[in-house]
């Protein structure tokens, strides 16, 4: 794992985990300039998704004991601010929870939350293998690729999303992504549907902001007020990930929850 920083150190910290499978670059680059306006930001690169390492991704817990350890060593054990993209949002709410480091402000990005018992995670997993490591990678055509290619192709305001959302995923960027290993995927994709992150956190200090994108539907929402104590939610009327899409907003956003002009 590493972590890449960027900005004046003296401003409040913010630390940014990426979505599933997702580069750390690709998922988070647009809006580095604008946020280290505000705050001194950290990307995560999760083991056995960054170039620049030969490593594996074991899973989620122990990538999340990798980052205590790092916010305990280089940041005194406190975060002012944390944002979880989709599966970021995990990492989040168990750095929380686990209450080893201290976070001012956690930040859920349009998280699905999802839960399923070991054996379940397994056979998802297995199901879906076949067709996410061939789309993330782009070592073959891919039934995912077909489908998705489809959708960007509709010529309608989901199509214009879908394409956007392929960005972050790395789609297009002239990234060679062969790096990623079948047993990294498998790894961080299983056992983020069978840890649990907890119910109803509720942590002293902590107030956890809540992106929620309403197209995902209402089931989400009732996820989060399972998951969370007392949760502050900020609606907004779109897709999974949509606000992250638009940088300008996301970071007014961001600041807002957190209280910064």
């Amino acid at each position: 794992m590493k972590v890449y920083e960027f900005g004046d150190k003296n401003k409040p910290s913010i630390m940014l985990f990426p979505g599933t499978c997702c580069y750390w670059k690709t998922n988070f680059g647009h809006v580095l300039d604008g946020l280290q306006e505000h705050f001194h930001t950290l990307v995560v690169s999760y083991s056995g998704f960054d170039d620049t390492e030969n490593s594996t991704f074991i899973s989620e817990l122990d990538e999340v004991l990798k980052v205590e350890n790092y916010i305990k060593d280089k940041l005194d054990g406190k975060l002012f601010a944390a944002y979880g993209c989709s599966l970021g949002g995990s990492f989040v709410s168990l750095l929380i929870g686990r209450q080893n480091i201290h976070i001012d402000h956690g930040i859920i990005g349009s998280s699905d939350m999802d839960q399923a018992p070991k054996w379940l995670a397994k056979l998802e997993t297995a199901i879906m293998m076949p067709m996410f490591y061939p789309f993330i990678t782009g070592k073959e055509s891919g039934i995912l690729k077909k489908v998705f290619e489809k959708k960007m192709n509709e010529g309608n305001d989901s199509s214009e999303y879908m394409k956007k959302f392929m960005e972050i995923m790395g789609k297009g960027s002239g990234i060679d992504f062969s790096f990623i290993s079948k047993e990294s995927m498998k790894n961080q994709f299983c056992t983020d549907l069978y840890t649990s992150v907890g119910e109803h956190i509720n942590v002293p200090g902590t107030t956890i902001h809540v992106f929620y994108a309403k197209k995902m539907g209402e089931k989400y929402l009732e996820r989060y007020r399972k998951c969370f104590a007392d949760p502050d939610i900020c609606e907004f009327d779109l897709q999974h990930e949509e606000l992250l899409l638009d940088a300008d907003r996301w970071v007014h956003e961001v600041c807002r929850v957190c209280g910064i002009n």
